[in-house]
């Protein structure tokens, strides 16, 4: 009895495909045959069949028969699930590889069950799967085609193989397009070692030596893989190529009185091979007769036939010959062809082109239509009116039939000497002769340049920076325009307009090369007088008008740390000294003085800070770094020195740094008795001095004080009126102390506006104290200078000047 059973699976590409079973029982006999089939790369665990159903077997009763499976092969590929009585794939099966030289591919097993012993015999049939794509043995092939080889000539190609079979093989391949080789498409391609290569069209090497190809391999599978391979095609050259003559018969007309040696025609055979295969020779042909041969002689290299005796034309008014034209390669071939000659007057003659008159150069600004040449053309055959001029196609003129035989070449459009400054025109003459004769004549013309390019600057506009107390000569920039023009009209000239720079002329600033364009620094520069300035720089030309453009030129200067910080308050000026004083119950931190400097320069080169180098007691007074205020560290003590002398250091903050220094001379004490003892206070190299300036402040006050009393009696009894005050006024920093040309003072930090610092004296008080003010009002008059008396000034007028107060007022 035979079962057929038929399943549907699906692949692990989920492709289906058909089982077939076939079970063939022998009646009487434990052994029966069954056949499953199969793809190959199934997965572990994937169902080949349920083969103790096929077999008829108990389910319940597998573990006590022990069946199992035999193969011949080394590698389990298929095992039975105990559980389910299936047969199962236990290993990946690569059909290529169990089955390499096999057309199909079957796996063979041994069922075996015991209790009773049974053997059944069980065949797996794998199907192939398109899992190999097409693969050629080599990447490249060469190949070398004679270009003598004949229309229909075959070459041979290494197939590709593909390890698949059936309709997953190699079934197709396809050649890249061309015009020379083809597919050999009778042969089916399935199983073949070799691809035939037709060739539908000879190759020429003479216009491409070599060419590549591609050649694809398809196979049958779904889906559809391919292969590919070059190939190499090199042409070798052969003598494949026969002259060829421009005309197989040719007829000219010969006159009957042509002179012995007169060409009578110039045959042309041409071949493209190289070298000797294309080397060509001529001569007569076995068929023409001798007597033409006694007529006329022919040049083998040249392929000239020429009058040789005396032509009759009652004689004879034609002759025919034949001519044939061989290469010098192996086994030429002889082409022929026939010359008829006709003996009459004929155009033996080439045109002859003159040339009459020439306009050259011609400007570039000449208009369309502008008449550069005129020529004439003469041809002394019956068909002179039947000659052709023509002018080459890339040039800017064209020809114009003029009366007869002659032609004006005139412009077509603007002529640009920029772009090109010369053309060579060439004209062509050919009459209507057979062959037609030509001739050329080259017209060289030059154009003429204008004016009509003004110099361009390469930039927009240019900068240049240079430091102060530069150099007078030294270089700032450099500008560059650029003339296409030519000679003089692009000869380009620098020159400096004219403008100002401060109220000066800017030639007393900068000064520019008339040639290179360099420009240079007539002057040093002041930073501090002059931070920037522009110029404008003028390019012409030579031209005739000239030409010109302009260009700015921003010249910036930097800084340099070249001013010393100035000190403005306190100012020493000759031998006197400033002092302040200072109450004997100010507290620690209470403001004392303040020292004032500026500095001319700029940005980090006016950073001042402030120090105290020297004093008297280095605990007492402290200065503000960058304020330059000068206050108490701790509160006075009756034990610190009334004369407190500090010597204060002023740097900025340029590199290098520069300096400045002065002194600050600070009197504890809350009244005028103490004052005269200033005296002392000094310098050491003054003390030699002291006594004549004793006796001259003496005098002096002496005698304002004479004055004084003279006054007050005059104002008193003859005005009856009560007596104004002797001086008084506030002390401020005088703007003569600001150093000239200095301004942004706030910006550069070097001097607040805010702060003030005033000195003042007073009338009307009783007792003569120093008095230390923190407000400033409107009832202070300014005077010339602070507190600031040489030490002889203290001695005598303090101690009879009792109705006198002097104080220091100090106003932030």
């Amino acid at each position: 009895m035979a079962v057929t059973a038929r399943c549907c699976y699906s692949t692990k590409e989920n492709v289906p495909f058909s089982l077939y079973l076939v079970i063939f029982v022998l009646s009487g006999l434990t052994n029966a045959q069954i056949r499953y089939t199969i793809p190959e790369e199934l997965e572990n665990g994937a169902l080949v069949g349920d083969i103790v159903r096929d077999l008829g077997l108990d389910l319940r009763k597998l573990s006590t028969r022990r069946i199992r499976i035999t193969s011949d092969s080394a590698r389990r590929y298929f095992t039975i699930n105990h559980k389910t009585g299936k047969l199962v794939v236990s290993d990946r099966i690569d059909r290529e590889t169990v089955c390499e030289f096999s057309g199909t591919c079957s796996h063979n097993l041994e069922v075996v069950l015991e209790n009773p012993l049974e053997v059944h015999n069980v065949e797996v049939e794998i199907l192939d799967v398109n899992d190999n794509a097409p693969q050629f043995p080599r990447d490249e092939y060469q190949l070398e085609v004679s270009e003598s080889a004949l229309t229909g000539s075959r070459f041979h190609i290494e197939g590709a193989q593909d390890a698949d079979d059936g309709s997953n093989s190699v079934k197709q391949y396809r050649l890249s397009p061309n015009d020379h080789l083809t597919l050999d498409s009778i042969k089916p391609f399935s199983n073949n070692k070799h691809i035939e290569l037709i060739l539908k069209k000879p190759f020429d090497r003479e216009q491409m030596p070599s060419h590549q190809l591609i050649l694809t391999a398809m196979d049958g599978g779904t889906p559809q893989r391919t292969g590919t391979a070059k190939i190499n095609v090199r042409i070798l050259d052969a003598n494949d190529n026969v002259p060829a003559f421009d005309n197989s018969v040719y007829k000219v007309k010969v006159s009957e009185n042509s002179p012995k040696g007169a060409l009578v025609i110039k045959l042309n055979a041409t071949d493209p091979d190289e070298a000797s295969n294309g080397e060509v020779f001529y001569s007569f042909s076995s068929y023409t007769p001798e007597r033409v041969r006694q007529m006329f002689s022919m040049d083998t290299d040249t392929g000239e036939i020429r009058v040789k005796n005396n032509i009759d034309y009652e004689e004879t008014n034609s002759y025919e010959m034949y001519i044939q034209a061989m290469d010098k390669g192996p086994a030429p071939v002889a082409v022929h062809c026939k010359v008829v000659v006709e003996v009459l007057d004929v155009n033996d003659n080439i045109p002859e082109i003159v040339l009459s008159s020439l306009s050259s150069p011609v400007r570039e600004d000449a208009r369309a239509d502008t008449v550069v040449a005129l020529i004439s053309v003469n041809d002394h055959s019956e068909k002179n009116g039947q000659v052709r001029c023509s002018i080459q196609q890339n040039v800017p003129f064209k020809l114009v039939p003029s009366i007869k035989n002659y032609y004006s070449v005139v412009s077509t459009g603007q002529l640009d000497r920029e772009l090109v400054s010369d053309y060579n025109i060439t004209i062509t003459a050919t009459d209507e002769g057979s062959p037609p004769l030509s001739s050329s004549k080259s017209v060289q013309l030059s154009v003429a340049d204008i004016n009509d390019n003004p110099p361009v600057f390469e930039e927009e506009s240019y900068s240049a920076y240079v430091s102060e107390n530069n150099k007078a000569g030294s270089t700032l920039c450099s500008v560059t325009a650029r003339d296409p023009d030519w000679r003089q009209n692009g000869t380009v000239v620098y020159s400096l307009l004219a403008g100002e720079v401060n109220g000066a002329p800017v030639s007393s600033y900068v000064s520019v090369n008339g040639d290179t364009g360099v420009i240079h620094a007539v002057r040093s520069f002041d930073y501090e007088q002059l931070r920037s300035f522009k110029v404008q720089v003028m390019a012409r030309d030579n031209g005739s008008p000239p030409l010109s453009s302009n260009v700015t030129v921003s010249v910036f200067i930097s800084d340099v740390n070249d001013n010393c910080p100035q000190i403005l308050y306190p100012a020493p000026e000759g031998n006197s000294f400033m002092t302040e004083l200072v109450p004997k119950a100010a507290h620690g931190g209470s403001l004392v003085s303040k020292v004032i400097a500026v500095d001319a320069d700029s940005g980090q080169n006016a950073w001042l800070s402030y120090h105290i180098v020297k004093s008297t007691d280095p605990g007492l007074f402290t200065i503000g770094v960058h304020s330059g205020e000068i206050r108490t560290q701790r509160d006075i003590s009756e034990s610190d020195s009334m004369k407190q002398n500090l010597i204060v250091a002023v740097k900025d903050n340029g590199q290098p740094s520069l300096s400045a220094t002065c002194s600050m001379y600070l009197l504890i004490s809350d009244n005028l008795a103490e004052v005269p003892e200033l005296k002392d206070m000094s310098y050491d190299e003054k003390n030699s001095k002291l006594t004549s300036y004793l006796i001259i402040a003496l005098v002096c006050v002496s005698t304002f004080f004479l004055t004084f009393i003279i006054i007050i009696l005059g104002v008193r009894f003859c005005r009856r009126r009560k007596p104004r005050l002797l001086f008084d006024g506030a002390v401020a920093i005088p703007s003569a102390y600001l150093p000239p040309n200095y301004a942004d003072v706030d910006g550069t930090g070097t001097l607040r506006s805010t702060y003030n610092y005033d000195a003042y004296l007073t009338t009307g008080s009783r007792t003569s104290d120093f008095k230390f003010v923190t407000s400033y009002n409107d009832n202070t008059l300014p005077a010339d200078q602070t507190l600031r008396k040489s030490p002889s000034d203290f001695v005598d007028p303090f101690e009879d000047m009792t109705s006198v107060e002097v104080g220091a007022v100090l106003n932030v």
